[in-house]
């Protein structure tokens, strides 16, 4: 996850990994993987989610409930990139809904 991080800030990049599948992957480590993985995956999620057609791929993926998660409980570093992926899904109207319909409001202001 710390190389996709590191790869994802290329915009053609950010293209490739969704295209390769690298979504579904990083939602399941950003829900399931040891600390330093959550940390890694949401950053990565973060740049991914700048490209258009990714913020609409990351909340199909289920990816919003495991960020608004780590927002409310990971670590330090992990609370800062997953907020920094929600605020970038949220640019998206339905994502919009979908953040605040899985408490994502909350933790966001608590940061």
């Amino acid at each position: 996850a710390g190389a996709l991080w590191k790869l994802s800030v290329n915009d053609d990049n950010e293209v490739a990994i969704a295209d390769a599948g690298g979504i579904g992957p990083l939602v399941e480590l950003a829900r399931s993987g040891t600390s330093i993985a959550k940390e890694n995956a949401a950053g990565a999620l973060g740049n991914l989610a700048c490209n258009a057609d990714n913020k609409v791929a990351l909340a199909a993926a289920g990816g919003i409930g495991p960020l608004v998660e780590l927002a409310r409980s990971g670590t330090s570093v992990a609370k800062e990139n997953a907020a920094g992926a929600l605020w970038k899904l949220a640019l998206n109207a339905d994502n919009q809904v979908e953040i605040a319909a899985a408490g994502g409001i909350g933790p966001l202001v608590e940061l």
